[in-house]
C-alpha cells in the first residue's frame, strides 16, 4: 500500500532569486516520495486577486497559502501543496499556487513568464485568474504563455512536436478553468441569459473574414482552443464587503455573500470531479517522482535559455509563431523529400525538380503559419535553411551516387580483376582479349539503371585507377608476342625445311614415277606394236587362209564342176556308145 502523504502546509517548490529559478530540496523530496497518480491544479493570475484563497478551499482550509490584505504580493515563486483527493481514492491532489503577475514592486516581466510557463506545463489543470471580465489583454497573454509552452515541451520532449502526435499532445495538454473574480457585469448576450461557459466561449470566438486586423484577432483564440481542448469558467461575485477583504481567510461564512460562497463550492466540486490525472507523453500516468523530473526538466530548460525573452508581446508570439512556422516548413519538406527521392537520382535536373516542388510546399506551410513576418527574416532565415538543404541534398547524392557506382563497378570488374590475377591475359594477344573483356563489361555498366551523376566520373577514375595494370599485360603481350614471332618464324623456317624438302622429295618422285610410267608406256607401245604386228600378221595369215579356202573351195567347185561335166559326158556316152567304151572312157 502506498505511504500516506502527510504535508499540514505548503512547501515552495520554486523560487525566483536574481532572475535565476531554483527548486526547493525539501519540495522535492516529498514529490519523490509520492508513488500514487498525482492530479495538478495550478492557479496563474494577477497578484492581490485572490489566487490563495481558492487554492486553500481545493486544500480544504481556511488557512495554508498565503493570503495578503495589503497591497504587496505574498506568494513568491511557485508553492505546493499535496493533499490525498478527496474524490479519487489512490489519488494526490498537487496544489500549485504561483506568485502574483504584475507586482509593481518586482518589476519583471520575465519572472512573471516563466512563472505563468511553468505552472501550465506542471499542471493537469489550469486555472487561469483575472479579474472582471475576460479582456483582449488576458487572452493575449495566455496566448502568449501558451505559445511559449508550447515551445519549451518541444525543446524538452521532441518526439510531442509534429501532426502525427497531434492526439498524445492533446492528452498532456492541462484543461482551462478560467475564473473571472469580482465579476460585475451582467451574463447576457443578445438580449438573452447566458452561462458562464457561453461568455467563455463567446470570449474566445473567432471572427469571419480574412484582413489583417481579423487574423490577429483571432490567432491568439485559435491557439487557446486548439491548446485547451477542455475549457470551463467560473465567474465570482465580490466576496464582501471591500472593507472586509483584508480579513478574507478569518471571515465566517456568515460574513461572505451567499452567491460567492456558492460559487467557491461549485468550484471546488467541478475541480475535485473534473481534474484529471496529469498524463505524460504516450498515455502515463504521472506519479510524485515523474513531477519531480518535470520539473527538474522545465526549470533547467528555461535557465539554460530555452524560453524566449521578450518584452513586446507581439515580437515574441512573431519570433515562436514564425520559429515554429519555419521548423513546420522544414519538417514538411524534409517528409516530401523523404517520401520522393531516391538517392541517387539519374540527373542532377531530377533532384532540382524535386527540390523545387518540395521547396514550393515548404514556402506554402511557412506562408500558411507565419505571424506578423514584416522584414520577411524568417522567410529569408527558411530559404537559407532550405539552400542549404538542398546543397545538401545534393551531396548526399553526389556520395550515394560514387558509392553506388563503386559497388557496381566492384561487381561487374571482379571477375576481369580475377582473370587478371590468374595471368588468363598473360600471353601473347592477351591485351587484345582484355580490351575486348573490358570493353564488354563497360557496356554493362551502361545498362544498369540508376547509377546517378557520379555514373561517368567513376567509370573513368576505376579505369584510370586500373590503367597500370593494362600496361602491364600490354608490356607482358609485347615480350611474349615478339618471343612467339622469333619462335613462329623458326617454326615457319623449320616447316619451310620440311615443305620443301618435302616437295623436292615430291618431284624427284614425280619425275622417277614419270619414268616409270613412260618406260611402262614404252613397253606398253612395244607390247602393243608386238600385239598389233602380231594381230596384223594374224590377221594376213587368216587372210591368206581364207584366200586359200576361197582357192579351195574354187578349185573344189570347179572340180566338182568338171566331175559333174565329165560325168555328163559319160552318161551321153553311154547313152550313145558300147558299154565297152564307157568303161574305157572310165
Amino acid at each position: 500500500m502506498a505511504p500516506v502523504v502527510h504535508m499540514p502546509e505548503p512547501l515552495c517548490l520554486i523560487e525566483n532569486i536574481n532572475g535565476l529559478l531554483l527548486v526547493n530540496p525539501k519540495a522535492l523530496k516529498t514529490l519523490s516520495a509520492i508513488q500514487q497518480p498525482v492530479v495538478v491544479v495550478a492557479i496563474v493570475g494577477l497578484y492581490r486577486t485572490g489566487k490563495s484563497y481558492l487554492m486553500n478551499k481545493l486544500a480544504g482550509k481556511n488557512k495554508g497559502f498565503s493570503v495578503g490584505s495589503t497591497v504587496q504580493s505574498h506568494t513568491k515563486g511557485i508553492w505546493m501543496w499535496c493533499v490525498p483527493h478527496p474524490e479519487k481514492p489512490n489519488h494526490i491532489l498537487v496544489l500549485l499556487d504561483t506568485e502574483g503577475l504584475g507586482d509593481i514592486e518586482k518589476g519583471d516581466k520575465k519572472s512573471d513568464t516563466q512563472i505563468f510557463v511553468l505552472a501550465l506545463l506542471l499542471s493537469s489543470t489550469f486555472v487561469y485568474n483575472t479579474m472582471n471580465t475576460i479582456d483582449q489583454r488576458a487572452i493575449d497573454l495566455l496566448h502568449y504563455v501558451t505559445e511559449l509552452s508550447n515551445l519549451l515541451r518541444t525543446v524538452t520532449s521532441p518526439d510531442l512536436d509534429g501532426e502525427d502526435n497531434a492526439a498524445d499532445f492533446m492528452s498532456v495538454c492541462p484543461d482551462l478553468v478560467w475564473t473571472v473574480r469580482d465579476f460585475y457585469l451582467d451574463l447576457e448576450a443578445n438580449g438573452r441569459p447566458i452561462t458562464a461557459d457561453e461568455y467563455l466561449e463567446n470570449s474566445l470566438r473567432p471572427k469571419q473574414g480574412t484582413d489583417q486586423h481579423l487574423q490577429n484577432f483571432n490567432l491568439p483564440r485559435l491557439c487557446i482552443q486548439k491548446f485547451f481542448p477542455i475549457k470551463k469558467c467560473f465567474i465570482f461575485d465580490l466576496p464582501t464587503h471591500r472593507k472586509k477583504l483584508a480579513q478574507l481567510e478569518t471571515l465566517h461564512n456568515d460574513d461572505l455573500d451567499p452567491e460567492f460562497i456558492q460559487q467557491v463550492a461549485d468550484f471546488c466540486s467541478y475541480i475535485f470531479s473534473h481534474s484529471k490525472t496529469k498524463t505524460l507523453s504516450g498515455g502515463i500516468k504521472v506519479n510524485g517522482s515523474h513531477l519531480e523530473s518535470l520539473v527538474w526538466t522545465y526549470v533547467n530548460a528555461i535557465n539554460n535559455g530555452d524560453l524566449p525573452c521578450m518584452e513586446n508581446e507581439v515580437l515574441a508570439l512573431a519570433q515562436i509563431k514564425n520559429s515554429a512556422a519555419v521548423q513546420k516548413a522544414i519538417a514538411h519538406y524534409d517528409q516530401q523529400m523523404g517520401q520522393k527521392l531516391q538517392l541517387p537520382t539519374e540527373t542532377l535536373q531530377e533532384l532540382l525538380d524535386l527540390h523545387r516542388v518540395s521547396e514550393k510546399g515548404a514556402m506554402e506551410v511557412f506562408m500558411k503559419n507565419s505571424f506578423e513576418d514584416i522584414d520577411q527574416g524568417f522567410q529569408e532565415k527558411l530559404e537559407t535553411l532550405l539552400e542549404a538543404k538542398q546543397n545538401d541534398f545534393c551531396k548526399r547524392n553526389l556520395e550515394a551516387s560514387l558509392n553506388r557506382c563503386s559497388a557496381l563497378l566492384q561487381d561487374i570488374f571482379c571477375p576481369l580483376e580475377e582473370d587478371v590475377k590468374q595471368g588468363i591475359y598473360s600471353k601473347p594477344g592477351g591485351h587484345r582479349l582484355f580490351l575486348q573483356k573490358r570493353e564488354e563489361l563497360k557496356a554493362k555498366y551502361y545498362q544498369v539503371p540508376r547509377k546517378g551523376i557520379q555514373a561517368e566520373e567513376a567509370l573513368q577514375k576505376y579505369l584510370q585507377s586500373k590503367e597500370s595494370v593494362s600496361d602491364t599485360i600490354w608490356q607482358t603481350d609485347l615480350v611474349l608476342t615478339a618471343r612467339e614471332k622469333e619462335m613462329e618464324v623458326a617454326r615457319v623456317k623449320a616447316e619451310f625445311m620440311k615443305a620443301e624438302k618435302e616437295r623436292l622429295g615430291a618431284i624427284l618422285m614425280q619425275h622417277q614415277q614419270m619414268m616409270e610410267r613412260r618406260e611402262r608406256l614404252h613397253w606398253e607401245q612395244v607390247r602393243q606394236m608386238e600385239i598389233k604386228r602380231l594381230y596384223q600378221q594374224a590377221l594376213q595369215q587368216r587372210d591368206q587362209e581364207r584366200r586359200l579356202k576361197e582357192e579351195a573351195e574354187k578349185l573344189k567347185e570347179r572340180f566338182q564342176a568338171e566331175s559333174r561335166k565329165l560325168q555328163d559326158e559319160i552318161h551321153h556316152l553311154q547313152k550313145n556308145d558300147s558299154p565297152d567304151d564307157t568303161c574305157i572312157l572310165l
